[in-house]
C-alpha cells in the first residue's frame, strides 16, 4: 500500500536518518552513537510525487536492509530506532 512521501521522509528522520541533498533526497542512517553507516535510501524531490508506490517502497526497504513488512513498521512507527539498529547489528552493519 503506498505511503505519503512526506510521512516516509519524516519517519526516516525520526528514526535516525539524516537528509543530504542532491538530485534526489538522500537519507543516510546515523547510529545512536553518531556513527555514519553504509545504509542509504532516497526519495524523489519531484513535487508531483505525493505518494511513494509499493514498488519503490520495496526498493527502499532493501536499501535499508529490511524486509518490506519491517520497513513499513519502521515508517508507521511500531519498529523503534533501537530495534532497527539491533537488526542492522545482527546483519553485521555498524
Amino acid at each position: 500500500m503506498p505511503r505519503k512521501k512526506s510521512k516516509v521522509e519524516s519517519a526516516l528522520r525520526k528514526k535516525g536518518f539524516e537528509q543530504a541533498s542532491g538530485d534526489h533526497r538522500f537519507f543516510v542512517y546515523i547510529t545512536t552513537q553518531g556513527k555514519k553507516t553504509a545504509v542509504r535510501t532516497k526519495t524523489s524531490h519531484t513535487p508531483k510525487m505525493k505518494e511513494i508506490p509499493d514498488n519503490l517502497l520495496a526498493q527502499m526497504s532493501k536499501q535499508c536492509r529490511l524486509k518490506k513488512a519491517d520497513f513499513l513498521k519502521l515508517i508507521d512507527c511500531p519498529l523503534t530506532r533501537e530495534n532497527y539498529e539491533k537488526i542492522l547489528k545482527d546483519q553485521g552493519i555498524e
